[in-house]
C-alpha cells in the first residue's frame, strides 16, 4: 500500500464516517440522566462534521463519480438525495433542545440516514470508484476533500445548492459560520 495512503480519498471519508459514529455512540451514552449541554455539545460536534464531510463530497466526490464510474450520474444523484434528507433532519435538530419533545426522535431518525448512507457509501459507492480511479488520483482527491473540509460550512442550509457551480459558495459560508462559532462557542473541540 502506497505511503500516502492515508490521503487517499476513501481513507479520509471512511474516517469521517468512524468519528461521527463514534459521536452517536456517545450519544446513545449520555441519553439516560446526561446533562443536557453535553447532548447538545454533542449534536453540535456531530452536526459541524458531517455538514463539512457533505459539502466535501459534494464539491469533490459526487462529481468525480458522476464522471467517471459507470452509472455515477444516478449514484450521485442518490447520494445527494440523500445528503438532502439528512440535512433537512439537522436542521429540525438544530431548533430543538434536549427535553423538547421531538429531541430524542429526530436524533434517532438522523442516526439511522447517516449510518445507512455510510453502508451504501462504503459497500457502493468507495469500491466503484476505486475500480475507476489510480492510487494517485485518490490520494490527490483525498488532499482536496481535507482542504475543502477545512472551509466547508459548519451548519446545515437545506436550500443550498449541492452540485457546481452553485455549491462552489460553500467557503463564504464556512467563513459565516465559523464567525459565529467563534462567538457562540459552538463546536468547540470540533
Amino acid at each position: 500500500m502506497n505511503e500516502n495512503a492515508h490521503d487517499d480519498v476513501i481513507a479520509v471519508l471512511t474516517h469521517d464516517h468512524r468519528e461521527v459514529q463514534a459521536l452517536f455512540a456517545e450519544l446513545d451514552e449520555t441519553r439516560d440522566g446526561a446533562d443536557p449541554q453535553q447532548r447538545k455539545d454533542l449534536v453540535d460536534r456531530a452536526t459541524i462534521e458531517l455538514v463539512r464531510h457533505s459539502t466535501a463530497e459534494e464539491q469533490l466526490v459526487y462529481p468525480t463519480v458522476r464522471l467517471n464510474v459507470d452509472g455515477g450520474a444516478e449514484l450521485a444523484d442518490h447520494e445527494l438525495s440523500e445528503h438532502a434528507q439528512i440535512e433537512r433532519s439537522l436542521k429540525e435538530l438544530n431548533g430543538m433542545q434536549p427535553g423538547d419533545e421531538p429531541f430524542e426522535a429526530t436524533l434517532e431518525h438522523l442516526i439511522e440516514l447517516v449510518n445507512a448512507h455510510i453502508a451504501e457509501e462504503e459497500q457502493v459507492m468507495f469500491p466503484r470508484l476505486r475500480a475507476v480511479c489510480t492510487e494517485e488520483d485518490l490520494v490527490e482527491i483525498g488532499k482536496m476533500v481535507t482542504a475543502a473540509k477545512k472551509l466547508a460550512p459548519t451548519r446545515p442550509r437545506p436550500g443550498a445548492p449541492d452540485t457546481p457551480p452553485g455549491n462552489l459558495t460553500a467557503p463564504a459560508l464556512g467563513l459565516i459560520d465559523r464567525i459565529r462559532d467563534a462567538f457562540s462557542g459552538r463546536g468547540r473541540g470540533a
